[in-house]
């Protein structure tokens, strides 16, 4: 009951509109939408993971083009004159918890929250709202959390529930958490999610990829099982992987040899464009992939 798609289109909804900007990591936009996810989880009753506070902050340097000048040479054109300056980009992974009774394992469920911004060259709507990337995989984050919260059951493992920040550039915030978390080994699997609520082929409705570490075969079992046995309309891509090193965060852990689980519904025409918006995703779908990793994610906490 507490994954369904009125929530979830008030996730997606929100950080996916224009007064979000894109959600860029390091701008005004990608902080809010960070806010945001941060009011969420203490209104779901989720713990920090790091002390006393939600964020887990880390900066990068970068390089920016912006225009300096213009030039009018005639009536027809304009010579734009741009210089690339380097900036630096202050950025925040977010990080709840619900403590399990061993502590020392855990699981984690996790998704991008970034995404392109605006970009200004581009006539008409230049917003990269990101709706399905990734606005869909942190709303299965976020219900997810819910839902353990309301079972009103102490997991066996410690959660960790992330929405990792600059993932568009280069997996940054993922890489930075695996890069100073004090022992990997701790971690049993990371759980992924990016885009999770496009059709690929609209005559294809049901179709979802599914990566997961092949020495863990199980992982798909668990799947087959929870489809037959409430009966969810999914035809997933079954796509076992000896080590998933690319497409999302889930490289991050699988690089440390950390077994992974990816949700994906395949790219599409918005991938990436201005037109990703709320009103094209398959709720539907979502909601039940949704449904289907809570309960996959369950097996992960207490097997």
């Amino acid at each position: 009951v507490s994954i369904n798609r009125n929530t979830a289109e008030a996730y997606i909804e929100f950080l996916a509109s224009d007064l979000l900007e894109g959600r860029e990591a390091g701008t005004r936009g990608g902080k809010i939408a960070g806010e945001y996810i941060v009011s969420c989880l203490k209104s779901i009753g989720i713990s920090p993971l790091l002390a006393s506070s939600y964020y887990q902050p880390f900066e990068a340097k970068a390089r920016k083009k912006i225009k300096v000048d213009s030039i009018s040479v005639d009536a027809d054109s304009i010579m734009v004159i741009e210089k690339i300056i380097p900036i630096n980009l202050s950025m925040k992974n977010i990080l709840g918890m619900i403590p399990g009774e061993l502590s020392d394992e855990y699981v984690i469920v996790g998704a991008h929250y970034d995404h392109l911004g605006i970009d200004a060259n581009i006539k008409g709507d230049s917003i990269f709202n990101g709706a399905d990337d990734n606005a869909s995989g942190v709303s299965a984050v976020l219900q997810i959390a819910r839902g353990f919260v309301e079972s009103g059951t102490k997991p066996k493992r410690t959660i960790i529930f992330a929405f990792w920040d600059g993932e568009e550039k280069k997996l940054l915030g993922s890489n930075f958490f695996v890069e100073t978390f004090a022992d990997l080994d701790a971690i049993k699997c990371y759980m992924n999610f990016d885009m999770i609520g496009r059709n690929n082929d609209e005559n294809k409705p049901n179709h979802v990829v599914y990566f997961y570490t092949d020495t863990h075969p199980q992982y798909g079992k668990w799947l087959k099982d929870s489809i037959r046995k409430y009966n969810f309309s999914l035809a997933p891509d079954y796509r076992p992987w000896d080590k998933p090193v690319s497409g999302s965060d889930n490289a991050s852990f699988a690089r440390h040899n950390i077994p992974i689980i990816w949700y994906h519904t395949d790219g599409h025409p918005d991938y990436h464009q201005p037109g990703d918006h709320a009103d094209k995703l398959n709720w539907e779908k979502l909601v039940e992939i949704t449904k289907t990793a809570y309960l996959t994610m369950w097996k992960l906490a207490n097997e």
